[in-house]
């Protein structure tokens, strides 16, 4: 068997496919070591695997806008909910309740029927899409993300500007429409250039914070119990607390009244982590995927505790579905109904808010996933395929809202692919893949329990977390909004309100340091200042070409008969060594030094190729720039006064 892959791997790496992903082995000029075929498609699977819930999750909860679907509510009629004229006293119309709508509504059996088809068709348009966006993105960017309809924003899409059953102020068919329009600005701005200058000009502390954030909010995913192990429940008095409790304990806010830590459930996602756990200390292949295949299997026989499918209606159905193992659903209610009425305030008010929203989020994901990768160029800030990756995303926010969902982005998962050792596009071609199977084999994937697939973002989560060490706690500047960057983001269970509370934080402490200094003539300044933290110069490119996208650059250089990949844009497509200058080292130190690993023996333990994992600490500062902290901190007095007479004025 082994000769078997040995040799498959061979054989694609030396085909069209090998070259095209630049697979190790491969003809192409610049391939990424150690990357296999086989590795591929498992770090792809593995990656589908742990994205699987979004295809039930996202239709719940986008079906709670209730779609096309029209609900006969009248607040003046009494048999369709309503109360009759002159309730008030005064013979006026009584003031139309959220509530009393989506009361009636629920209870209206030919609008809950109607609702059914638009979960049903959600359902594959979720799948279709993460299946789209996937693939497109590993074929034209080659970088190992996943991507579907993201979670959050389609909570923010539902319950604040739709609302539950059409009660917002815009209807279903007016959101799409702002969504299919943020995707068309999104595809200017990445044409030009400007997302990826954007996402420049964000500190370096922010960036290594967004991906310890992330990592922080996938472990709270994966602890709660709508996508994983419920040993996180809500508490009236605390808003979270200790849960691990049987259904029947729940009160009517989802809070445990007794049975803690009781729930067979939650003890079957915690020995699914305690799998994984050994299975990567012992550097077994497919890990995360054993682990979550274990749990989902034994999770499928009924008449158990920890059974998927309990003897009640909701596991009859289940069960039946699961049953069916092929099934497909043609889309009947959700596909192409935008309504494009742009003369209310309320549609551009959910643009913006899309627009920024989406901007942070998508962003921050793509960065913090490339630098768990090791695909960060620490001179310019940018990563390999940046702006392919961008476009693609662009083009697949549009047509998400024409299959009828909220915004396409990557998704945090990746990680889980990444780790199993994905490192080119054809991680991502897999996971498009398999979703595209799952349209066709849905009661199997729907079949994968959260307690399952929980394990495995606890665990992803734990590794994007080791890149802490590289803040820069010494000065405060840089070190409180790093700080609110990966705290709010698991705590206000949005990535884009995370970094948006860390800039906000880095623009007011900041600013007020250099407009005191100003004021005082140089004489007010905070007496660590030297360890701050230097800015990056503002600009593109780094030969400095201002704001011209990475694209144009590097054809006006082959224009000019130059070498187009001559000083690219990111680190793994220049003709120079992947450890050259960085942003922080002391000018007499080496970049990137190698590891010693007869003599340093207190690394953790490797878990994804070794090209990018010799040492946790040199995997960060080989994606961010920055030197390990014990020799950052000496560095930083000698590099600002090295650095100071080529930036004046940009610290």
């Amino acid at each position: 068997m082994a000769s078997f892959v040995s040799r498959l791997n061979t054989t694609v790496a030396q085909s069209f496919v090998g070259k095209w992903f630049m697979l190790e082995g491969s003809s192409h000029p610049r391939p990424r070591a150690g990357t296999t075929f086989s590795t591929e498609l498992r770090a792809g699977f593995a990656t589908f695997v742990t994205m699987a819930y979004i295809i039930s999750v996202n239709s719940l909860i986008i079906s709670d806008t209730g779609g096309p679907c029209v609900c006969d509510y009248d607040p003046l009629d009494p048999t369709k909910g309503g109360a009759a004229t002159g309730a008030t006293g005064d013979g006026s119309a009584p003031a139309v309740g959220a509530g009393d709508m989506i009361a009636y509504c629920s209870s209206n059996q030919e609008y809950t029927s109607c609702i059914d088809i638009v979960r049903k068709d959600l359902i594959v348009a979720t799948a279709a899409m993460a299946c789209i966006a996937s693939t497109a993105i590993g074929i034209f960017s080659n970088l190992p993300l996943g991507m579907a309809p993201g979670m959050g924003i389609n909570a923010y899409f539902t319950y604040t500007v739709v609302g539950k059953f059409g009660s917002g102020k815009i209807s279903y068919g007016v959101a799409l429409a702002a969504v299919f329009i943020e995707g068309l600005v999104f595809l200017v701005l990445s044409i030009l250039g400007l997302r990826q200058w954007l996402a420049r000009s964000i500190p370096r502390n922010i960036k290594v914070a967004t991906g310890v954030g992330i990592g922080l909010y996938l472990c709270f995913i994966g602890m709660q119990s709508s996508a994983g192990i419920g040993l996180i429940r809500s508490d009236p008095a605390t808003l979270v607390g200790l849960g691990g409790c049987d259904s029947n304990y729940l009160d009517a806010s989802g809070a445990c009244l007794a049975g803690r830590m009781e729930s067979p459930r939650t003890w079957m996602g915690v020995l699914g982590l305690f799998i994984i756990s050994i299975l990567v200390l012992y550097k077994v292949k497919g890990a995360i995927l054993i682990g979550i295949l274990f749990v989902a299997v034994v999770s499928w026989f009924r008449g158990t505790s920890v059974t998927y499918f309990p003897n009640d209606a909701v596991g009859d159905s289940r069960f039946s579905y699961f049953k069916q193992v092929v099934s497909f659903h043609r889309i009947q209610k959700t596909w192409a109904v935008m309504d494009f009425q742009l003369n209310t305030g309320e549609f551009w008010l959910a643009l913006i808010t899309f627009l920024y929203v989406d901007i942070l989020d998508t962003t921050g994901t793509m960065f913090s996933m490339a630098q768990f990768a090791g695909f960060m160029d620490p001179k310019t800030g940018d990563f390999e395929g940046s702006t392919p990756a961008f476009i693609t995303d662009a083009l697949c926010v549009s047509l998400g809202a024409v299959f009828g969902t909220s915004d396409v982005t990557a998704f945090v998962e990746s990680g889980a692919g990444i780790t199993e050792g994905g490192r080119t596009g054809l991680t991502a071609v897999t996971t498009g893949v398999c979703f595209f199977i799952s349209l066709f084999f849905s009661p199997i994937f729907s079949a994968i329990p959260p307690w399952a697939t929980g394990p495995a973002l606890i665990f992803v989560g734990s590794l994007m977390t080791k890149s802490v060490t590289e803040i820069n706690f010494n000065y405060i500047g840089d070190s409180i909004p790093a700080f609110l960057t990966l705290a709010m983001m698991p705590l206000t269970y949005n990535i884009a309100y995370g970094l948006l509370g860390g800039l906000l934080a880095a623009v007011v402490i900041n600013g007020t340091v250099y407009i005191v200094e100003k004021l005082s003539g140089g004489r007010l300044v905070p007496p660590n200042k030297n360890e701050k933290d230097p800015v990056m110069p503002f600009r593109m490119g780094p030969q400095g070409e201002g704001v011209l996208p990475p694209w144009l650059v590097r054809l006006i250089r082959k224009l000019k008969g130059q070498d187009p990949l001559e000083h690219a844009e990111h680190g793994t497509g220049a003709r120079r060594t992947r450890t050259s200058e960085e942003t922080l080292p002391a000018p007499s130190a080496p970049a990137s030094p190698k590891v010693d690993e007869k003599k340093d023996n207190i690394g953790v333990d490797k878990v994804i190729p070794d090209q990018f994992a010799e040492n946790p600490a040199r995997l960060t500062a080989a994606s961010s720039g920055v030197e390990p902290t014990s020799s950052r901190r000496m560095s930083h007095s000698h590099h600002r006064n090295s650095i100071s007479s080529d930036h004046r004025g940009e610290l």
